[in-house]
């Protein structure tokens, strides 16, 4: 099984939040290698009651590809 590059699971995340939260601009600050895959870290907007507002976002990525776990935190 071919295991992803760093830049492949970025655009897995990119690709995964563009569609999860619904917006076109998804920010990746950092890309940290780890045993079991990447963790990819990064800002996008969210729409809360009209507002716009800045959520961070950390998304466990496996060396196969697939989102394993997501955690969100408002600025």
């Amino acid at each position: 099984m071919p295991q992803v590059s760093k830049e492949s699971a970025s655009k897995v995340v990119v690709n995964y939040l563009k569609k999860e939260k619904n917006t076109d601009k998804v920010d990746v600050a950092m890309i940290e290698e780890k045993n079991d895959g990447f963790i990819i870290r990064g800002i996008t907007p969210i729409d809360l009651e009209g507002h716009t507002w800045a959520e961070r976002f950390t998304v466990h990525v496996d060396k196969k590809g697939k989102v394993k776990a997501t955690d969100y935190a408002l600025l």
